[in-house]
């Protein structure tokens, strides 16, 4: 059975029956109808996914592949912050009248520094380092730049990614202020999963472990009970990772390169409201 549906599950239960409610607190996120939306979360959850074992998708529902995707595509290769440039609406409710979500996550990872090797933005730099000096320690990004929080409309959730390679192995370290459990994680945990992928192709490494560190795990009131049918359901083989594509370079990277093969899911629709 796939490896991501035990995951999710172990989490669920574990959040569920030994986490911190926050029902007695004043919080910021809002239902649509104006409600405060309460969660119950557990600190510093750490999961470990070997892509070379399976690629790590829920099948306990659908997870909108292509979609997943094209926001990661989005972020690190358009490296946007606009949702004019993305294919879908889950950004929606952050964006001004121009689109724009203010200075956060492509923003960010587009910013260039001087570096002794040249000049670089934070992408580039992980493409350079991978194939130039594999053996560093000091591969990684981070876009949670706090002189321009003030700036931003949302602050970033999924904030760094440590890259490090060990032989012809590519591993790597999301870390992730905070998760909404129900809505994101496995959509987080499958955009990183493929970016990695991405990086480990162009650089001539093969992908590895993908570790997910969670600083604040919650599930929302109004999605347990949701969550409890989801985790009944029947549970099925994680599908293939295909790249359709030898593609060297990583802008060259499209969404209709990545196909899922044999992906078994669940068909039933979840629905769940975001808390803004």
């Amino acid at each position: 059975m796939s490896r991501a549906d035990q995951i999710f599950i172990e989490n669920f239960k574990d959040v569920v029956q030994n986490g911190f409610s926050d029902e007695q607190l004043e919080v910021r996120p809002r239902w649509l109808d104006g409600t405060p939306a309460h969660t119950v979360k557990k600190f510093g959850i750490v999961n470990r996914y070997n892509l070379a074992e399976e690629f790590p998708i829920m099948t306990l529902r659908k997870i909108n592949f292509r979609a997943a995707v094209d926001e990661i595509l989005w972020i690190w290769q358009k490296k946007s912050n606009n949702v004019n440039d993305l294919n879908s609406h889950i950004w929606d409710s952050w964006a001004d009248e121009s689109g724009s979500i203010g200075k956060a996550y492509g923003y960010q990872l587009g910013k260039k520094s001087k570096y002794k090797e040249g000049e670089f933005d934070q992408v580039d730099r992980v493409l350079y380092d991978l194939k130039h000096n594999p053996a560093s320690r000091r591969i990684l990004t981070n876009i949670y730049n706090f002189e321009d929080l003030h700036e931003m409309n949302l602050y970033p959730c999924a904030y760094s990614m440590t890259f490090n390679v060990s032989g012809n192995v590519l591993n790597g370290i999301l870390n992730q202020r905070s998760n909404d459990m129900a809505v994101a994680n496995n959509w987080n945990v499958v955009q990183y999963a493929v970016l990695l992928i991405m990086f480990a192709k162009v650089s001539g490494l093969v992908p590895g472990e993908l570790v997910h560190v969670i600083a604040d795990a919650h599930f929302y009131d109004r999605h347990i009970p949701v969550m409890e049918e989801v985790i009944a359901r029947p549970q099925h083989p994680a599908p293939k990772l295909v790249i359709k594509r030898d593609v060297t370079d990583f802008y060259d990277f499209k969404v209709e390169d990545f196909e899922l093969e044999n992906y078994e899911y669940n068909p039933e629709k979840v629905k769940l409201e975001v808390a803004v």
